[in-house]
């Protein structure tokens, strides 16, 4: 990891360029975060840092979640989590991350959890046609058949049906960074990012970028 914080979508607004034209941006909450621990090869078997944001009262905190965290000394924290290091020596337990970290014209990747839906049918969940809408075609928006008669007598793994839709995990990535508040550890991104408003975030350096 080059650089990576956590955060939270704050929402949506728009930007204009300098010809006029009006370009959709996220508003992205980066920070501030706070170093919980350092992970090093020799003691762990790996390089890492451990970030913490999101400060609660310390009431909300469970006993075992306390003691680790007081070792920073900043508080307490809501969302904990690694990132993978090739220098963990340029950081120090208890150092503040802000959003100044990033700059104009990075590429980055965003992880967020996409707004769920409920239970859902194959028409919203996976854009199924549905059937004839004509009186008494009795086929409507069932998903229809999915067995495979005598051989192999059992429904593929993998087969759209109808189930849970939304709230999983998901990357958007090669985002761009059009503006930055440091001051108010505020990033403007390029395009839209999974989430709800104050759905909590992770932002890292793009990893697919050339």
């Amino acid at each position: 990891m080059e650089k990576g914080l956590l955060g939270k979508k704050l929402g949506m607004t728009q930007i204009f360029w300098d010809d006029g034209d009006a370009v959709p941006v996220t508003v992205l909450e980066a920070g501030p975060c706070f170093v919980i621990q350092k992970k090093t090869k020799e003691r762990d078997g790996y390089d890492a840092i451990q970030m913490g944001f999101g400060r609660i009262k310390d009431k909300k905190v469970t006993k075992p979640i306390k003691g680790h965290q007081d070792k920073a000394g900043k508080g307490y924290f809501r969302y904990m989590k690694e990132f993978l290091t090739d220098s963990p020596d340029r950081y120090e337990v208890g150092q503040e991350l802000k959003a100044d970290m990033f700059a104009i014209g990075d590429h980055i990747d965003v992880v967020g959890t996409t707004k769920g839906r409920g239970y859902a049918g194959v028409i919203k969940r996976h854009g199924f046609h549905g059937g004839r809408a004509t009186h008494g075609s009795m086929f409507h928006r069932a998903p229809g058949s999915i067995g495979a008669s005598a051989d192999p007598s059992r429904v593929f793994k993998g087969t759209r049906l109808p189930g849970q839709m939304g709230s999983k995990r998901h990357t958007v990535q090669n985002l761009v960074v059009v503006g930055i508040k440091p001051d108010k550890n505020i990033i403007l991104v390029r395009g839209a990012v999974p989430g709800a408003k104050n759905g909590f975030v992770v932002i890292k350096n793009a990893v697919k970028y050339r």
